[in-house]
């Protein structure tokens, strides 16, 4: 690889300033939002339009470069950060937000487009967008389809697959495939918008996508209740989704985690005494949820356990106890994160199996659970073992695989799992999925390492 060449046919395309070698600059690009993974890069590549994206990788490809597509790098199993020395396609300037169509509720955004961006065009003409995500000032679009986010709303939106209309990526050779704006109804052969979400850059390179938008619903009630146990937290929030036809978000968390937040922020406790768990929940709807909420809570609650909340600063203060978990862990450590699924008959048994695992396999472990009771997805984060010390993931993955789950909910595979991949997917799943990496990636240009 003459890289000198290659450097000065990438400036041609990028301009200089875009084309970064400098270890300085390009160190916040190669480390992972854990801080567990980094790696080194050759170039960081920052492309702002879907004809530079094509002429890089062909570029790249002719050269022999692999290339690791970047969006925010909020990820937390390294799949977006270099591992040896491929060059990073950061997409952070592709964030244009296009022909937004209020009669369809649709709108077109770059890859680069951040959630907090998007949601922000989307209320000002008078719609919203169906994901949130705690991280919604940094993750972007096309990363949030790459992975096929889901956050605080699946109960009632889904994840980012479901928001998926229409899309443009580019193949690895530069070929570009555009299914834009999108319809609604497309039976035109294999569904590739849906193909896309979920592969972690490993098959294109997302550039645009065509989204569908929610209607607004102004008026909330967030309701924060102290209950005993998880179990007794989905006895709850199943009587809440039967009668609180606005629910929108369910989310758990448990005492070791709400006292990190306290100490971390200075918040004071929601409550005169602790609980075994914690249970957010946040109606939405056009009229005052608040009502329903209330009623719906009264009858199953003591009132000096729960808090309810209308009115926005109050209702912030309670998700405060919730979204502020992920930088309370980070400031207290490298954690271990792993973003897991399982039924939700079984999570109340995976909750108190994990904890008894975790403490014989690493005894000095502070294991921080949290997550969205709607759909099964904990966030088990680990602190104390050693960044490399793998011990601690494969006794939780290999727990998940026992109850019936998957081993990754919202972040991918990335190179933290990709060990554990058989534990939950069998071998012609396997099998089938790297022919279709074969089919449209044959020299492994694209995120090699990432998944298989």
């Amino acid at each position: 690889m003459d890289l000198a060449a290659l450097r000065a046919r990438l400036e041609a395309i990028l301009g200089p300033d875009h084309v970064i070698t400098d270890p300085a600059v390009r160190a916040s690009y190669e480390v992972d939002w854990t801080r567990r993974y980094r790696g080194e890069s050759t170039f960081v590549l920052r492309p702002a339009a879907t004809d530079q994206v094509s002429a890089v990788l062909a570029a790249c490809g002719e050269a022999g470069l692999p290339v690791v597509p970047q969006g925010g790098n909020t990820g937390l199993v390294g799949g977006s950060i270099p591992r040896a020395g491929e060059a990073v396609l950061s997409l952070r300037r592709l964030d244009a937000i296009e022909d937004l169509d209020p009669i369809a509720g649709e709108v077109t955004a770059g890859a680069g487009v951040t959630l907090a961006a998007l949601q922000q065009a989307a209320r000002a003409a008078g719609w919203d967008f169906g994901v949130d995500l705690a991280s919604r000032d940094s993750a972007t679009i096309g990363g949030m389809i790459a992975t096929n986010a889901g956050g605080v709303r699946v109960l009632r939106y889904g994840p980012m697959r479901h928001q998926l209309i229409g899309i443009e990526a580019v193949l690895a050779d530069g070929r570009v495939i555009r299914r834009l704006p999108g319809l609604l109804k497309d039976n035109s052969g294999y569904d590739l918008p849906g193909l896309f979400a979920g592969s972690e850059g490993t098959l294109a390179v997302i550039t645009r996508a065509r989204l569908r938008l929610i209607p607004p619903r102004p008026s909330r009630a967030v309701a924060l209740l102290g209950l005993a146990s998880l179990a007794d937290a989905l006895r709850v929030l199943r009587d809440l989704r039967a009668d609180v036809p606005s629910l929108e978000a369910a989310e758990v968390f448990f005492p070791e985690g709400l006292q990190l937040v306290l100490d971390h922020t200075g918040l004071p406790a929601p409550f005169s005494r602790a609980h075994g768990c914690y249970l957010l929940v946040e109606a939405a709807a056009r009229d005052d949820p608040v009502p329903a909420l209330a009623a719906a809570l009264e009858s199953r609650i003591d009132p000096a356990h729960a808090l309810l909340a209308a009115d926005r600063p109050s209702r912030d203060r309670l998700w405060a106890y919730r979204e502020r978990h992920t930088e309370a862990i980070s400031a207290a450590g490298i954690p271990h994160k792993l973003d897991v699924t399982l039924p939700l008959a079984r999570l109340p048994e995976f909750e108190g199996a994990v904890r008894r695992r975790l403490a014989e396999v690493a005894p000095a472990a502070r294991p921080i659970l949290f997550g969205h009771a709607g759909d099964g997805n904990l966030h088990v984060n680990i602190l104390g073992p050693a960044p490399d010390d793998d011990a601690p993931d494969a006794a939780v993955l290999e727990l998940v695989a026992s109850l019936g789950g998957s081993i990754s909910a919202e972040h991918g595979i990335g190179i933290a799992k990709k060990p554990y991949l058989n534990l939950t997917r069998a071998p012609a799943d396997i099998s089938a999925m790297r022919a279709i990496k074969q089919a449209l990636d044959p020299w492994g240009m694209l995120n090699p390492g990432v998944i298989f």
